[in-house]
């Protein structure tokens, strides 16, 4: 294990002292021993930077499953660096707001920093990984660290409900995702990211690879909150405000981010990866900014610009992908949308965690988010209204924020859509800036409606839970970072192009880089009167129009009935499951053995007589065997008729001599086959079980007279009759097929040397098979003490009683 294994891992190790740190010093909030972690892991792996810079990477393995060809194999380039830092500084910055944020009286703290740690371990994990299946691991723990996380405030319904949406969507994506990368182990034969983007030519010829991409996508997608599986990231809000900031401004939705900018190597050679991935992805900008617009909540309309915000990311690395199509570095235009997913991934970072804080600010001074009971804030909370203005400006696109310049590139990046002539995008590709037009002028409106809507307006103090005041200094001082950033970055963008965003795209595109080659990053405020600055015009004036007339026309929303939406559908499919869960179930689980019978004969049947015709293992070979004599066929006669004599049997006495008539004509076969040993030890076993049977028969109450008779019961039969068909078969088969010489030589070879015994039975029971006769005997025990602790039981209460 190096130091960057143990880097990744220290948050779940640091997890395991939380609860005793929060026992320890009840005085002291546990956020400020946890803050320190954060911290500590962004300067170390801030010191990463200069490496990649220049083009170096970090790789450090420790064998896990070597034969399996899984590694926990730790890799830092450019890509995962970014996402390293992000996770690692606004975690930081999470933890300082949290201390203000979360009462250490009124919390159960140890709980939710545990969570949190466990969560920031899980993202390291996944974004510093090159095993898939080392991924694949870590990302299904960030979705049940999130799950708690959501479900923090258990008490509430509307929490549990959130959490456990989230966590059936990501999870289905997660098990797809498993799905896709098996794919593309059985096409590649190797679990490693980077020995796969290095195949990325022959696997697009292989006839798996169409779903390979399709499942990696559904688990990118779901976790990203793409369209259609958006629907869990509204309800996610119900978890506290710091989590919001977390999870959804830098960390879990762009989980699905990272994935799909880390597969575009292998799969972007496919022009369905493009259209998928940037059709999917615009369409998500229009659907989450066009409903963003209705929500009344600071943290609906927050949450719904996440899922229009990483729809613009997401759009913007599939037509990035067209660059691989290109060979030449210099004047591909289409890895400007690919410079433009990474800047905006960073920009949404900050001014997305900065108001995910402002209206956490608000909630907990004045005691709601309605827009509609808010209003008139400014003059009680000026700083608070700064850092929205700031934020809401930045993610409007307006200038000079960062959000600004991140929003002319994405428009820059769908405009070349029209100049890409592969993959039919010379025709419905023209949608592709228009799309992202539209979904620009919504999110200008919601934007405005967020910070206008809460600080400006008519004071309505009757409606506030709290009279409203500034807060604390203590809560301000993260989200003051965060705007002051989005402000640096807006400003000099380019203090992040050969640091941060350039190696970081060349980690994307790794193909187009030639050994001394760099990605030109330079971001520039004024680009001349060009097509980008003449739809950033269009959005602000259509915008303000919209926004002053919104009263007018937001009636469109009613017109999509309630019961058409997806929420409706994912409600009534999950009522609907349930239903048929207990429908199966009282079907079913009867509570009568002879009904679980059925099944597990039904089962054996099936699966055995499947795999002996799959595998061609049934054969019949008459040569070797023995002539059958008339004793055996008398014996085997007799064992027939008793056993079918017990279904007809009218009392119990009868079924028990019929029964035990059986066990003896089986003994009868070991004396014929001359195994004294054995007839012996069956004589005995069914004496034993003979008198038994009795003994509890006695105790039983006596069967009526008027008891019905059971029909003939066609589906019995034809169970019984499968399983003697698939025994005898296998019997055959097994005699017939010898792959190996019979171990009976081995035993007659050793059994005196070896353990210095006569007998052959008893040797191997107590030597060559001892610990399993011990287990035998210890499971016999178990067993035989609780039926003895039942009686015992039984006959207290009865005393009692």
């Amino acid at each position: 294990m190096t130091l960057l294994h143990w880097a990744i891992l220290s948050p779940f190790l640091f997890a395991i002292l939380i609860p005793f740190l929060y026992k320890a010093f009840r005085k002291i909030h546990t956020g400020w021993f946890v803050l320190i972690l954060p911290v500590v892991l962004f300067v170390y792996f801030f010191r990463f930077i200069s490496l990649t810079k220049n083009g170096g990477t970090v790789t450090e393995t420790v064998n896990w499953m070597p034969s399996f060809g899984i590694q926990f194999t730790a890799y830092v380039d450019g890509l995962g660096l970014l996402f390293a830092m992000l996770i690692t500084g606004i975690g930081a910055l999470v933890v300082l707001y949290s201390i203000y944020y979360l009462d250490k009286a009124k919390e159960q703290l140890h709980n939710f920093y545990v969570y949190l740690l466990m969560f920031m371990g899980a993202m390291l994990g996944v974004v510093l990984s090159d095993n898939l299946i080392t991924l694949y691991m870590f990302w299904e723990f960030t979705s049940i660290s999130s799950f708690l996380l959501i479900g923090y405030w258990y008490q509430k319904e509307r929490s549990r409900y959130g959490a456990l949406k989230s966590m059936l969507i990501t999870v289905f994506g997660g098990l797809s995702m498993l799905g896709g990368i098996i794919l593309l182990y059985l096409m590649g034969g190797t679990f490693s990211i980077r020995e796969l983007v290095g195949m990325s030519d022959q696997l697009v010829t292989d006839p798996l690879f169409m779903g390979a991409l399709i499942l990696i996508l559904l688990g990118a997608f779901t976790k990203s909150a793409q369209f259609p599986f958006h629907i869990w990231l509204p309800d996610a809000m119900e978890a506290p405000t710091p989590v919001s900031a977390y999870l959804h401004s830098a960390t879990m939705v762009k989980a699905g981010i990272y994935l799909v900018a880390r597969m575009s190597p292998i799969f972007a050679t496919s022009g369905v990866w493009i259209w998928l991935v940037g059709g999917i992805g615009l369409f998500t900008v229009f659907w989450g900014s066009f409903n963003a617009v209705r929500q009344k909540d600071l943290k609906g309309i927050l949450a719904f610009s996440t899922i229009s915000q990483l729809g613009m990311i997401m759009s913007l690395l599939g037509i990035g992908g067209a660059a691989l199509h290109y060979n030449q570095l210099d004047e591909n235009i289409y890895m400007a949308a690919t410079l433009a997913a990474v800047f905006h991934l960073i920009n949404h970072a900050t001014f997305k965690g900065s108001l995910f804080m402002v209206a956490g600010i608000v909630d907990h001074e004045t005691g709601t988010r309605d827009i509609r009971k808010l209003g008139g804030l400014m003059s009680f909370m000026p700083i608070t209204f700064t850092i929205a203005i700031i934020g809401a400006f930045s993610m409007a696109g307006l200038p000079p924020f960062n959000g600004f310049l991140s929003k002319e590139m994405f428009f820059t990046g769908m405009i070349n859509v029209l100049s890409l002539d592969i993959f039919n995008f010379e025709t419905f590709g023209a949608l592709f800036p228009v799309l992202a037009w539209v979904g620009s002028i919504f999110t200008f409106v919601y934007s405005m409606i967020l910070v206008f809507k809460t600080f400006t307006g008519k004071y309505q103090p009757e409606k506030l839970e709290k009279k409203p005041h500034e807060a604390p200094i203590g809560m301000l001082i993260s989200p003051i970072i965060l705007a002051s950033l989005v402000v640096i970055f807006g400003f000099f963008p380019n203090i992040l192009s050969d640091r941060i965003l350039a190696p970081a795209v060349e980690a994307i595109v790794p193909s187009l880089i030639a050994d001394g080659q760099t990605v030109k990053t330079e971001i520039s405020f004024w680009h001349g009167f060009s097509p980008e600055l003449f739809m950033t015009i269009g959005v602000i004036a259509i915008g303000v129009i919209l926004y002053l007339t919104l009263s007018k026309w937001e009636k469109i929303y009613r017109v999509l009935p309630q019961r058409l939406s997806l929420n409706s559908l994912y409600d009534g499919g999950l009522r609907g499951s349930e239903r048929g869960a207990y429908s199966f179930m009282n079907g079913h689980m009867t509570g009568f053995i002879r009904t679980y019978l059925v099944y597990i004969f039904t089962f054996f049947v099936g699966i055995s007589l499947f795999s002996l015709w799959c595998n061609n293992a049934f054969s019949l070979e008459m040569d070797e065997m023995a002539p059958i004599g008339i004793y055996e066929v008398a014996v085997a006669l007799l064992l027939v008729v008793s056993t079918v004599m017990i279904l007809f049997a009218k009392s119990r006495l009868t079924s028990i001599i019929l029964l035990g008539a059986t066990g003896y004509t089986v003994s009868l076969f070991f004396v014929v086959f001359r195994a004294p040993d054995l007839a012996l030890t069956q004589l005995v076993i069914e004496t034993v079980s003979v008198a038994l049977f009795l003994l509890c028969f006695y105790h039983l109450p006596k069967l009526s007279r008027h008891e019905e008779r059971m029909g003939f019961k066609l589906g019995n039969a034809v169970i019984a009759l499968g399983v003697g068909v698939t025994v005898t078969l296998f019997a055959i088969s097994a005699y017939s097929t010898k792959l190996f010489d019979s171990i009976s030589e081995y035993y007659i070879k050793n059994v005196y040397e070896e353990a210095a015994g006569k007998n052959m039975v008893n040797v191997i029971l107590v030597d060559f098979r001892g610990f399993d006769t011990l287990f035998e005997i210890t499971v016999l025990a178990i067993a035989s003490l609780g039926i003895f602790a039942m009686i015992k039981l039984r006959m207290t209460r009865r005393d009692e009683g």
